[in-house]
């Protein structure tokens, strides 16, 4: 009985590895990409919480553990399990490297943004993307096998490429950076062309996002026109993924702006003597083309406001500069005299920071307009009265112009200003006349919309520049039509007072009683609570009661008194005349 128990054991064993043997293998599909791309946006990457998304992945690796039941280990002691080829007999066994290598990929990334503050932590960042490395290298060993498709094995290559790139680049080394990260590159650029347009976005996404570490890569490596790809990049948004893309663009304005050594501005040449007024000057000369590239204002917004922020900086340098000038003291008191060469470069950099400023104005008045108009159903809406705030700006910005030291008798600089000035007020007034437009206050709106077409022809023949003229002539147009509306609606208006004139007793609510003079049609009158007189009544002034004055004092004569006076001093007499007697008696029985 006991040789046979083993023989019956035996037996099924040996049918289960045959029924394996003729099971076709199953074959395995991982799309790798789609499947961390919606972990990160899902668990924290959408508002940059790598830690958030590490905790995801820890737990996901314990849950994905305990279905497959490979623990590794019990409560006392850790036996490590990895998983081999043998294992895989579905997607879920693959899951287990992936999210290993996501888990140390997103505390590298963690601990990048706390290097910013803790230079140390950058030794253990390195670490932990050799972490990510080793684990996605054990997902390409698994994925290479016969029991994953061609997709999941392009997948894993890309994935391990970009993984292995990221460490390089981290380590500073720039060419194994560049090859693998364009290996990457290339092969989701192939996945992409393979597979259906629904599905293409995600790997297109990813090669747009590959774009700035490689151009960085490649200007470290040696190639100098890489540094315009980047600026296009930073544009476009797309340079806000490497963080060091400012630091390269600021480092290669330092190298241009030793050559610019002066300016031209207005038929005079400035030395530009401060160091750190070249690299600004530099970049307000890229500004043009990178404004250019921008895809939407707000982009632009942005660009102008970085230049802005340099701005002030090199202005207080100049000001460092001219602190020990007397000249410059003796010329801001007087307002007169001849200007410095450095005090002239102070006036361009503030003509430069005024104009700056008025152009990403203008910018935003773009967007409030597009803002008001109705078609456009996204956004908030805006009001007039948000384009009149930012026009009075532009003419707070412009009046400065006509101060600069060194332009106050410029007469062709002054013209110039002065046509824009009464441009800017033109508009101005426009938009406060579509503002009383909504109030219904039609006579103060159209006696606006003449001031405007005042200022705006008295714009036109001091020749602004041409894009102010174009908006001048349109806004022409503009208050022509405004023009006929509001006079139409004040007369409709004053249709509408005529007919309803009767009804004005009404609204002001006066009694029957005050009223009696003039016909009206009242229907409270006829309700339980008719409006016939004011209860309780108001108080009304009366004369008040008159006052008795006594005006027989003064002539009443009073009775004497200077018997009851005599009376008194007889009084005081008799007690002192007892006191003496008394000692006077005293003294006479002695003798």
């Amino acid at each position: 009985m006991v040789s046979d128990e083993p023989e019956k054991a035996e037996q099924p064993t040996e049918e289960v590895e045959l029924q394996d043997e003729n099971q076709p293998i199953k074959i395995c599909t991982l799309e790798i990409l789609r499947i961390i791309k919606d972990a990160q946006q899902q668990h924290g990457l959408r508002h940059g919480d790598y830690q958030r998304y590490r905790g995801y992945c820890t737990r996901k690796i314990k849950r994905l553990r305990k279905a497959l039941h490979i623990p590794q280990g019990d409560r006392r002691h850790f036996r490590k399990k990895d998983v081999t080829e043998e294992m895989v007999t579905e997607e879920k066994w693959l899951y287990i490297p992936l999210m290993l290598a996501e888990r140390a990929w997103s505390f590298a990334m963690q601990l990048r943004q706390e290097s910013n503050t803790e230079p140390r932590k950058k030794f253990h960042l390195i670490g932990r993307l050799r972490k990510a490395s080793t684990y996605a290298l054990q997902l390409e060993t698994l994925c290479q096998g016969d029991k994953c498709d061609a997709r999941t094995k392009l997948e894993a290559q890309a994935y391990v490429a970009w993984i292995h790139g990221s460490l390089h680049f981290e380590l500073h080394m720039w060419k194994p950076a560049m090859e693998n990260l364009k290996k990457a590159q290339m092969v989701y650029e192939k996945l992409a062309a393979a597979l259906p347009e629904d599905e293409q976005i995600i790997y297109k996404q990813r090669v747009e996002e590959l774009s700035p570490s490689l151009r960085y890569c490649a200007y470290n490596v040696g190639d100098e026109s890489a540094i315009n790809d980047l600026l296009k990049m930073r544009g476009t948004g797309l340079g806000d993924l490497l963080a060091d893309v400012d630091t390269l663009i600021a480092q290669t304005r330092d190298k241009r702006s030793q050559e610019l050594s002066e300016v031209q501005w207005r038929g005079r040449s400035v030395p530009v003597k401060p160091d750190k007024v070249r690299p600004f000057l530099a970049a307000d000369q890229e500004l043009k083309e990178s404004l250019e590239r921008a895809a939407d204002n707000q982009a632009k917004i942005t660009l102008i406001e970085n230049l802005l922020m340099d701005c002030k900086d090199a202005i207080a340098a100049v000001k460092d500069e001219l602190k020990n000038d007397p000249n410059y003291k003796i010329r801001c008191q007087a307002q007169s005299g001849p200007v410095s060469s450095q005090h002239y470069l102070l006036s361009y950099l503030v003509y430069i920071r005024l104009t700056r400023n008025m152009e990403r104005n203008l910018l935003m008045v773009e967007s409030t307009k597009q803002n008001m108009d109705p078609e456009n159903v996204e956004g908030k809406k805006s009001k007039p009265q948000d384009l009149i705030r930012l026009y009075e700006i532009i003419l707070q910005n412009v009046t400065e112009l006509q101060s600069l030291a060194g332009f106050e008798e410029d007469q062709k600089f002054q013209k110039e200003i002065d046509s824009q000035i009464k441009g800017y007020r033109a508009f101005r007034c426009y938009y406060m006349a579509q503002t009383l437009v909504g109030l219904k206050r039609w006579k103060e709106a159209i006696a606006l919309l003449h001031r405007a077409e005042e200022y705006l022809g008295q714009s036109l023949k001091l020749q602004p520049p041409d894009t102010l003229a174009a908006q001048l002539k349109q806004l022409k147009t503009n208050i022509e039509g405004q023009k006929f509306s509001v006079h139409a609606n004040s007369v409709l208006s004053e249709d509408e007072q005529a007919e309803t004139s009767t009804k004005t007793y009404i609204k002001q609510k006066k009694p029957l009683a005050e009223r009696l003079n003039d016909y009206c049609e009242d229907p409270a009158l006829t309700t339980k609570q008719p409006n016939v007189f004011k209860l309780p009544p108001e108080f009304e002034p009366i004369p008040c009661k008159p006052l008795f004055f006594d005006l027989a004092f003064n002539h009443v004569e009073f009775p004497s008194l200077e018997d009851k006076l005599e009376q008194k001093q007889q009084q005081g007499a008799g007690i002192s005349g007892f006191v003496k007697g008394l000692w006077g008696w005293g003294s006479g029985a002695n003798k």
